[in-house]
């Protein structure tokens, strides 16, 4: 079964902190469009900055809207040769974290 789970990678003329607020951007634009409950429960996302690089699971309608929003707002940004977008095979494994209580 072949997902949709897209990585972007961007150059080292794109500052990592720009972005991670990039991403947040298309979050909080995708919550707009479906709300914020329903982004929470079919958002699959994630940011490395080290690597200068997120990957976004597109297979449901949040995230492929998800998808839309980040790479417009980065082609507007950064233009649209500082990054590049593939098909990968599976979600980067998760690093623990704390809940807050």
């Amino acid at each position: 079964m072949s997902r949709e789970i897209y990585r972007y990678g961007f150059s080292p003329s794109v500052p990592p902190d720009e972005i991670e607020g990039t991403l947040l951007l298309a979050v909080l634009a995708t919550e707009s469009l479906h709300g914020e409950s329903h982004v929470r429960l079919d958002a699959s996302y994630c940011f490395d900055a080290d690597m200068r690089s997120c990957v976004i699971d597109a297979g449901t309608d949040v995230g492929r809207d998800i998808c839309r929003m980040f790479t417009g707002f980065a082609t507007r940004e950064y233009g649209e040769r500082s990054f590049s977008v593939r098909r990968v095979d599976r979600m980067p494994e998760p690093e623990a974290q704390e809940v807050p209580a």
